[in-house]
């Protein structure tokens, strides 16, 4: 046997016409010894050329008793396909065809993607390529059953093998879940897949909130629910979706906090603001749903504090700062000084409380002995001291 890379290496030569086809059979299967017989009175031996789509040989004949027999190989013969044939210096040439073996030893499955979403619009593909043991593929139209189970739902569909394989699109159901997939061929059965059909894009949803107390503290947390988010189809969104809050105050500055859904439902929380406020809050699964519009009313926690100054006036001492029952307010409220001379604004410091407490010591470096405008800012209140000395 002799491999060739093109047809065009057979050397031309002339060879007697008594050369004739003996074989008639033209389909073989698989695996199977296939042997070409021609007769002939001479004692020339051509040889015969062979090709099918895995390769291209060149066979030399074994001559016997005035029979010429070409056995093709088996890296030919073991393949399904049709093995085209020419006799070297003759007209003689033919073709034979190789049927796979119809048996299945096995199942290439192959399913993608894993998972689609809900609603009869998306789909996975369900393809098939029953083998049998030369590793051909089965015959044209054998049947391929393909069977589904989805919910309570169970199904069988028939398919068959066309150009070597068989395939099924599994368009998405309206609800979400999971589908089982399996195939059979003559009762040679595949291994089980699966396909998780996922909820749609959410709708649209409402939102609520909870706290302790209406108080502007600055310290207790505010908390924001969704309602249980759906798709179109009514089915809960996937765990995991995320769900920004936007909330709105009354100076126009936006807040943001957010939260992911578990079992449908998103959860976010918010400090309260420090002080007197209206919130306008509004959530979104960007580029897909958004909630209704709340407003939240917050009220003011502190409704006057004290200021003593000592040390020739340049110890500021700020307290108690006391909360809607009296009790001393949570540590850590902003408390800001602003110091003005001749309305200019020359300096500004800000601390926070500790014990209910804040104080300001203005350092004879900074200020100088004269007189200032001071200001203090605590949780929206003002207090305004005009002309103070400093010495």
């Amino acid at each position: 046997m002799i491999l060739l890379s093109s047809f065009s290496l057979l050397q031309e030569t002339e060879i007697p016409s008594e050369i004739k086809l003996i074989t008639t059979t033209t389909n073989f299967q698989a695996g199977n010894t296939i042997i070409l017989k021609f007769s002939t009175s001479e004692t020339v031996k051509p040889f015969l050329y062979c090709t099918n789509s895995y390769g291209t040989v060149l066979i030399e004949p074994i001559l016997k008793n005035k029979l010429l027999c070409y056995v093709i190989p088996k890296t030919i013969s073991k393949k399904r396909g049709v093995i085209y044939w020419e006799l070297n210096g003759t007209s003689l040439t033919g073709k034979l065809i190789v049927k796979p073996i119809q048996k299945v030893a096995t199942m290439e499955t192959y399913v993608g993607p894993p998972s689609i979403e809900a609603g009869r619009k998306d789909y996975s593909m369900l393809i098939i390529i029953p083998t049998d043991s030369l590793d051909n593929p089965l015959a044209e139209k054998t049947l391929v059953t393909t069977k589904y189970q989805f919910l309570n739902q169970q199904k069988e569909e028939p398919i068959h093998i066309k150009n070597l394989i068989s395939h099924k699109n599994l368009y998405s159901p309206l609800k979400s879940g999971r589908i089982l997939v399996s195939s059979e061929c003559l009762d040679e059965n595949s291994k089980e897949f699966t396909v998780i059909v996922y909820p749609a894009n959410p709708s649209d949803f409402k939102i609520t909130a909870e706290r302790h107390h209406s108080y502007a503290d600055g310290n207790q947390i505010t908390t924001f629910y969704s309602s249980v988010i759906k798709d179109t189809y009514n089915n809960i969104v996937s765990d995991g979706t995320f769900v920004n809050f936007f909330i709105r105050n009354k100076k126009g500055n936006i807040l943001k906090t957010f939260g992911t859904t578990i079992k449908g439902i998103a959860t976010a929380k918010m400090i309260h603001p420090d002080c007197k406020t209206t919130w306008r809050v509004k959530a979104y699964v960007e580029g897909m749903a958004e909630s209704n519009t709340i407003t939240i009313e917050y009220e003011q926690v502190l409704k006057d504090f004290e200021v003593d100054f000592s040390k020739n006036n340049r110890l500021i001492t700020i307290g108690p700062l006391q909360s809607f029952m009296k009790q001393i307010i949570p540590d850590g409220l902003e408390v800001r000084l602003f110091v003005y001379k001749n309305n200019v604004l020359l300096n500004s410091e800000i601390k926070t409380s500790y014990k209910g407490f804040v104080n300001f010591n203005l350092n004879t470096a900074a200020y100088k002995k004269d007189t200032y405008t001071i200001k203090i800012v605590i949780a929206g209140l003002e207090k305004k001291f005009k002309t103070k000395t400093l010495w």
